[in-house]
This record gives C-alpha cells, structure tokens and sequence, in this order.
C-alpha cells in the first residue's frame, strides 16, 4: 500500500480497511469511524485517537481469547458466580468464594474440593470458578469423573495413557465433576484408583 500526501476521506476509509484486513485488525477495522467521530467531539490528541483504537483492539481481543478458553473448557453448560444464590445455600460462605474467584490458588498450584449433599450447588460454583480461571487467562477443562476414569482406562487398555496424562496436563486446572449417576465402563474400583493416581 502507497500513499500520497493528501487523500479524501473515502480513499482514506478505503485504505484503513484495508489496511486493518492485511494485518488483521478486526476491531479497529469496524470501529475507527465511531472512535474517529468520538475523539473530533472530545478533541482529542492524535495520540489519544491512535490510544483509542489499540486499545479498543486489544480488549477485543483479550475478551475473544477468555470466550476461546471458556468454550475449549468443555462447561456442560454456562454457569457464573455472580449467578449463584447464597440466599439458596446459605452454609456457602460468600467471601470465601469471593477469596477463590481470585484464582490465587489457581497460580499456585493448590486443589481445590467441594464438598456437600446434593443440590447444594456444587456444579455450579465449580463451573463458576473456572469460567473465572479461563476468563483470568487459565487453561481449564471440566470433565465428569466418569468420562475421566473410563477415558483413563480406555487409554491404559490401548498402551496410549502416558499421551492421554500428558494432553490432561497441559492445562492449568482440571475441574473433575462427580455426580451420582456417573456410569463407570470398568467395574474394577482398583483400576479406577491407579489410573487415578497416575493423573495427580
């Protein structure tokens, strides 16, 4: 692309676009002329313009990639903390999930267990909590005990368990859902157990 001096503002709308899909500035290609009359009406800098747009763009893209992680986790279905109703569960302690929507305990490597009687929430604030890790910047994947122990054993059977462990461990938090209607492929609790293990 080649430019003179001086351009009406079609060919310069022209150009911006074109410009943006070369390098791949999808935001900034949709939303310069907004920005644009914007920053005229609050006089803004040139400098403020072009801060502006950056930054437009790379919210853009930060909010794409956390929809990215979330949709990767593999949630059976969307659940956030701010949805949650303490007033419904009132043994649950509000700031202590406060204090885990943090993901401190994410970055530093501690698991995490919840633990109740059914109906008392659990799925939810565990699909909650890493919605929060991936929206945070954390790989996460959510996978029901069941699927995980049988997927395990599956793996174990075809000599293929140490590449199944390693894809399992590239993520940052594993989210092990376990439900009573689980239904296990392998009746052998022992072979659930070591396959387990091999895992943590």
């Amino acid at each position: 692309m080649t430019t003179g001096h001086s351009m009406t503002e079609p060919a310069a709308t022209a150009a911006i676009d074109q410009g943006c899909r070369m390098l791949r500035l999808p935001t900034i290609r949709d939303r310069f002329a907004e920005i644009a009359t914007a920053a005229e009406r609050e006089h803004q800098t040139y400098l403020g313009f072009l801060a502006e747009l950056v930054i437009a763009e790379c919210d853009d893209r930060d909010h794409r990639r956390a929809e990215r992680r979330i949709r990767d986790a593999g949630f059976p279905r969307p659940k956030r903390l701010e949805d949650f109703s303490f007033e419904a569960n009132p043994a649950i302690n509000p700031a202590l999930i406060g204090q885990l929507a943090s993901c401190d305990w994410v970055k530093a490597g501690y698991p995490l267990c919840l633990i109740g009687d059914s109906g008392t929430g659990k799925s939810h604030l565990l699909i909650g909590l890493g919605t929060r890790a991936a929206e945070a910047g954390y790989r996460v994947r959510y996978t029901l005990a069941s699927k995980l122990v049988n997927e395990l054993v599956e793996a174990a059977d075809d000599k293929h368990l140490t590449k199944l462990i390693t894809r399992y461990g590239r993520v940052d938090l594993l989210l092990i859902d376990l439900c009573r209607t689980d239904n296990y492929a392998d009746p052998s609790p022992s072979r659930y157990a070591k396959c387990l293990v091999n895992v943590g």
